[in-house]
């Protein structure tokens, strides 16, 4: 059995939309094969409207601990040079080069704080 959760993740839909078109909690992997191969018509025309330009899910990965998390990205997330579960210390990544101006963002998923290294200037 798998969980909604993971038949939007593996489908590349938002969990909403999982919810909203009567997925329920638990399916087989026989009923997911299915729901993939022959997809119903909202599925299918969600297919068809993407571009590929914005990733419905990404894997959020710390680069100390290698803990791993699927979530919705944002719009406002910059470009990370690192992710970090929150409780790690910012000494636990490598130091920054000598002429890089390191800002942290939090909130990323559920637990991550975002490394972005910027050149100064």
């Amino acid at each position: 059995m798998i969980t909604r959760h993971e038949v939007a993740l593996r489908l590349d839909i938002p969990l909403e939309m999982a919810r909203r078109h009567g997925i329920p909690n638990r399916i087989s992997e026989e009923e997911f094969a299915e729901l993939d191969s022959n997809p119903p018509a909202w599925l299918a025309q969600s297919r068809a409207n993407r571009t590929g330009k914005k990733p419905v899910w990404v894997q959020l990965k710390c680069d100390i601990c290698g803990f791993e998390e699927a979530v919705r990205p944002k719009k406002w997330w910059p470009a990370f040079s690192y992710l970090s579960c929150s409780h790690h210390l910012p000494g636990e990544l490598p130091q920054p080069a000598d002429n890089v101006y390191r800002h942290e963002v939090d909130g990323i998923g559920s637990r991550f704080v975002g490394i972005v290294d910027e050149v100064s200037r």
